[in-house]
């Protein structure tokens, strides 16, 4: 619905140009806007007018006009002046509270219609006919972006990312909890993966300055129609999670630069458990000292390299060996052999992924 401060600007624009006194009302007479005093006291005269058959009437110096949405009567508009306009003016006013409405209604029809489309709850027959209904482009490249907002103006994220986002009428701003602003956003064909998260950066900044400071983004992947939206929202939603699994460090990640955190995303615990038990013979990375594990990510971080993972930790190469081989006495595994190495990575993935799943009540 139309909000009151809308209405009121509306008619302080018209009066201004016009020099006529107008007010807003509902159909039980109670005043929405108004550029008039006393416009209470016409209450009983809008009831009983509301009761009339006719569209527009003049009583008590007022002309009365009533606005519509779609046969149901929404609003009564007075105007009150001492020029010949009035009528005129009265029915311009009408005219504009109309538009409003549909305005309104029609965004409220879109954000309605991308809701269910993200959650899937429409048949594809269903979306092309709201599409063709709704003026929405059904193939245009699109991706969705989750804006995770953790923050103490959680409830305003919504109207701050679409303030952002104002002009932009062919991307859809919408969200489904409290948590999280969606943008379904249109991609042009010079747009990749890559500006794309240059443009995601851009906006994270943008919500810093807006107080937002602890926000997170995923991004789904780019789908050439609108049937195909909702695996896009679900691609960003998996992206957002395996980011706070495996990628803690990131704001912005992308569901196609997830890497092996996603497969590791979908195994079963039950599973992850049985592998941690075969490669460690019954212990888990986490026994190891906080020493050690800065050494392994270290060592992961420079491919391998052991001299410049000596540098950067700034120990001996051949302390790095000792650390590296009384490792491989305790685990079984040379994380100088490839294999060794990428089995070991996969197991600390696998415990970070174990120990995130159990933060969950089953």
């Amino acid at each position: 619905m139309i909000s009151n401060q809308i209405l009121q600007t509306t008619m302080e624009g018209l009066k201004a140009i016009s020099r006529v006194d107008l007010c807003v009302m509902d159909t039980e007479g109670k005043v929405l806007a108004s550029t008039m005093n006393n416009a209470e006291d016409y209450e009983s005269a809008v009831v009983d007018f509301v009761n009339s058959p006719a569209d527009s009437q003049v009583l008590n110096g007022f002309q009365f006009f009533k606005v519509f949405d779609e046969h149901q009567l929404e609003f009564v508009i007075l105007a009150r002046g001492d020029s010949d306009d009035v009528y005129m003016i009265g029915k311009i006013a009408s005219f504009q509270t109309q538009n409003l409405l549909v305005a309104y209604k029609e965004r409220f029809d879109k954000d309605n219609f991308i809701k269910n489309l993200l959650l899937d709850n429409l048949l594809l027959v269903d979306i092309y006919n709201r599409s063709k209904k709704l003026r929405i482009d059904t193939d245009v490249r699109r991706i969705a972006v989750i804006i995770e907002l953790n923050s103490d103006k959680e409830m305003n994220g919504l109207e701050i990312v679409r303030g952002i986002y104002t002009g932009k009428t062919k991307d859809f701003i919408t969200a489904v909890d409290e948590k999280s602003v969606i943008v379904v956003r249109e991609v042009k064909e010079n747009e990749n993966y890559d500006s794309l998260t240059k443009s995601c950066k851009t906006l994270l900044d943008m919500l810093h300055v807006e107080g937002l400071t602890k926000c997170r983004i995923a991004l789904g992947t780019i789908v050439q129609e609108i049937k195909d939206v909702s695996r896009s929202y679900k691609e960003a939603k998996m992206a957002l999670d395996v980011g706070k699994i495996f990628y803690s460090e990131r704001s912005i990640v992308a569901y196609s630069n997830l890497g092996i955190g996603r497969l590791i995303y979908q195994l079963p615990v039950p599973l992850c458990k049985m592998f941690i038990k075969e490669i460690f013979d019954g212990k888990s990375p986490d026994d190891l000292d906080e020493e050690t594990l800065v050494t392994i990510n270290k060592f992961f971080e420079n491919s391998l390299n052991v001299s410049e993972t000596s540098r950067q930790l700034y120990i001996h190469r051949n302390t790095l060996v000792y650390r590296l081989d009384k490792l491989q006495k305790g685990t079984g595994l040379d994380l100088r052999v490839f294999e060794d190495a990428i089995t070991f990575k996969i197991a600390l993935m696998v415990v970070k992924y174990m120990r995130y799943m159990e933060t969950f009540e089953y």
